[in-house]
């Protein structure tokens, strides 16, 4: 998959976080990496639910049979 990224043309995998000023409280916020670290953890969380529910699904599907 990397190779297939990096082989397009203008790619980027640079990362970087912009500050909402806005904010009140922007500089309390967790360092970036930080930040990061724990949305991929909630993704991968997420993705783990989505597999199971698909588990289910194809259990579900082999026991009634195809749908058509």
């Amino acid at each position: 998959m990397y190779d297939q990224l990096i082989a397009r043309d203008k790619v980027s995998l640079d990362l970087f976080w912009l500050r909402d000023e806005s904010l009140e409280d922007s500089a309390g916020l967790p360092d970036p990496n930080i930040l990061a670290q724990e949305i991929a953890d909630d993704l991968r969380a997420a993705l783990e639910q989505i597999e199971d529910i698909l588990g289910d699904l194809n259990n579900r599907a082999r026991r009634n049979g195809p749908r058509f």
